[in-house]
């Protein structure tokens, strides 16, 4: 059988199943998995009874109780299936099945999965449940069909991707669990993702000394402190601007304050002000020097002011996805694939936000990103109001993947 020919009986057995693979999706919707608070395990439980259901052998890896504490979270269960083929690489195909919580501003139930003019909306809908369905029809029409392939295709579905993944695919690899050849992670519109951004976390304490505030001249006010502190971040940030990425899809570096906390009461000096900055990291800037930098700045702005102390925090750091050698190979391959498929030129880009994908990358594994979605994330309503994924995206995107498959573990002849 010809790949062309073995490619339309993929398409035909997809099509097929449209109404099973959109159900699948509903189904993981409906189930909360917020990250906070992070108890995903009984997702994980429901996408290995679906996989099972599905006909595939699955591996349920529950985190420890203390690792998964020490990552903020309550539980969680990896799931993964291995389909041998044959005598080859192995590819791994992941999403998260964590997502954030919904909030408010929604028009429908946000674990509802309604269904209106072609989109399922829902929060997880696109980031990244749609890719569950993806990757599980993608595999089970190659194995439906009997492709004949060399290698092993990997299914990594996940629980840690909001709050940095090293529950997820970073225990994963770490515990020696997989060791793929290749991973293709998902994505958040119908473009080949080669790169993303890192993202920094830092938890800045401003300490002053409390006082009545009759007398705050016997105090040190640690509120005015951090005011003072938070005006030369954001004169620093407008530097940022000036720092330009050549990566298509991303432009510059971002700093954002999301949290602040302190005081005692209205009529006391504070004490303690508490904030939380998320410094997004460009391919192009070496992460360590970044948080070097943000912590020369801080510390030197508080050194101007009279019984002001800091404590600085490492909360997070995300390291930028970039392509490894290897990844050109697959990028090409997905490309001329979703071209082929979606009818029109789909280009590599890179994206502003950061996800799991680094973790393969850190690991040595030739990475891109692919999955079901609109043309960007903004149409998505990633992270916002009415999530949804237009639900014609997911039989095309499970076509590029299996196609693409085939080309990447095509027999010797």
């Amino acid at each position: 059988m010809t790949h062309t020919d073995l490619k339309a009986r993929i398409a035909v057995w997809i099509d097929a199943h449209r109404e099973a693979q959109q159900a699948l999706l509903a189904a993981l919707v409906r189930c909360p998995s917020d990250n906070p608070p992070g108890d995903c395990a009984p997702h994980g439980e429901l996408a290995a009874r679906e996989m099972e259901a599905l006909g595939f052998t699955v591996e349920r890896h529950r985190v420890p109780d203390e690792v998964v504490a020490r990552h903020g979270m309550q539980s969680v269960t990896n799931v993964v299936v291995r389909e041998r083929f044959g005598p080859g690489p192995t590819v791994a195909l992941n999403a998260h099945g964590d997502v954030v919580p919904a909030g408010g501003g929604w028009s429908t139930d946000p674990y509802g999965a309604e269904v209106r003019d072609g989109w399922m909306y829902g929060r997880g809908a696109a980031v990244s449940k749609s890719d569950f369905a993806t990757y599980a029809y993608a595999l089970r029409a190659l194995k439906d069909c009997g492709a004949p392939l060399a290698g092993t295709v990997e299914l990594h579905f996940t629980y840690d991707e909001e709050t940095g993944g090293l529950t997820g695919p970073g225990w994963l690899l770490a515990e020696g669990i997989t060791r793929p050849d290749f991973a293709v992670c998902a994505s958040f519109s119908h473009h080949v993702t080669i790169a993303h951004n890192g993202c920094l976390h830092l938890e800045v304490k401003v300490l002053g000394k409390s006082a009545h505030a009759a007398r705050p001249d016997t105090g040190h006010d640690a509120l005015e402190a951090a005011t003072h502190i938070l005006a030369d971040l954001y004169a620093y940030r407008a530097t940022l601007a000036l720092r330009r990425s050549k990566v298509t899809g991303i432009e510059t570096p971002t700093l954002v304050v999301g949290l602040i906390d302190g005081g005692i009461n209205t009529n006391v000096v504070p004490d303690e002000v508490t904030f939380r900055l998320d410094r997004r990291i460009i391919p192009e800037e070496q992460p360590d020097a970044v948080e070097a930098e943000l912590r020369a700045l801080i510390e030197a702005s508080a050194a101007t002011l009279p019984g002001i102390r800091t404590g600085i925090t490492r909360i997070l750091l995300a390291r930028p996805f970039m392509p490894v050698p290897g990844a050109e190979r697959l990028a090409e391959i997905f490309c001329r694939e979703a071209s082929a498929v979606m009818g029109e030129v789909v280009p590599t880009n890179g994206v502003p936000l950061y996800a799991d994908a680094r973790l393969y990358v850190e690991a040595g594994v030739p990475t891109i990103m692919y999955g079901a979605g609109p043309r960007s994330l903004l149409e998505a309503n990633g992270h916002r109001a009415d999530e949804r994924v237009p639900l014609h995206t997911l039989p095309l995107a499970s076509k590029v993947v299996a196609n693409a498959l085939i080309e990447l573990l095509a027999q010797a002849r």
